[in-house]
């Protein structure tokens, strides 16, 4: 449940975008945002980095598209995202013991830091690559073919990404159960 209330930004965007365009649904996108982070923070009384600094992003990208009535500010949003995201998970291989992904996972499953590290520099370019990829899509397709992009494509990617990684992580994991302890 909590993976679809994440997902509720983009799906509202995409929805709205298809009845009213993409100045409603820029700001369809921002309230959702904030609502987001608001309810985040009722739930667990603390703001976390990422989500604060995504619907910052998306106030400030997306207040300048409806100000300025110019969708580009707003599709950047998604490629500045999409790279702060693999910044993150490549500095978190400096910084701290574990990996982000370690840091996520690590409690669930036992992984030789290796296959920490590969799984974390993985992610970090899987996002680096949607950053590009979503910047190249701004700039040769239409505002509804890049909406589409975003809603199917980017979805899509971050579903088959997730297959792999979930493919790679069986051939490291340790399912015998004489070693368990």
């Amino acid at each position: 449940m909590a993976a679809l209330f994440e997902f509720l930004p983009i799906v509202l965007f995409f929805v709205v975008f298809k009845i009213y365009g993409i100045y409603v649904a820029t700001g369809a996108l921002i309230v959702t945002s904030v609502i987001q982070l608001g309810v985040s923070w009722w739930r667990e009384r603390k703001i976390k980095t990422m989500p604060l600094v995504v619907t910052i992003l998306a106030i400030v990208l997306g207040g300048i598209t409806i100000a300025l009535h110019d969708p580009a500010f707003i599709k950047w949003k998604f490629s500045v995202v999409y790279w702060l995201f693999g910044a993150v998970f490549i500095a978190s291989g400096f910084i701290g013991k574990k990996t982000l992904v370690e840091r996520a996972m690590g409690s669930q499953i036992s992984l030789p830091g290796s296959v920490w590290g590969r799984l974390n520099l993985s992610w970090a370019l899987f996002f680096l690559l949607l950053g590009g990829v979503n910047a190249w899509v701004i700039y040769n397709l239409t505002t509804e073919q890049w909406v589409d992009f975003k809603f199917y494509g980017v979805l899509g990617a971050t579903l088959l990404f997730v297959i792999g990684q979930g493919i790679y992580l069986s051939r490291h994991i340790d399912m015998d159960p004489e070693k368990e302890g």
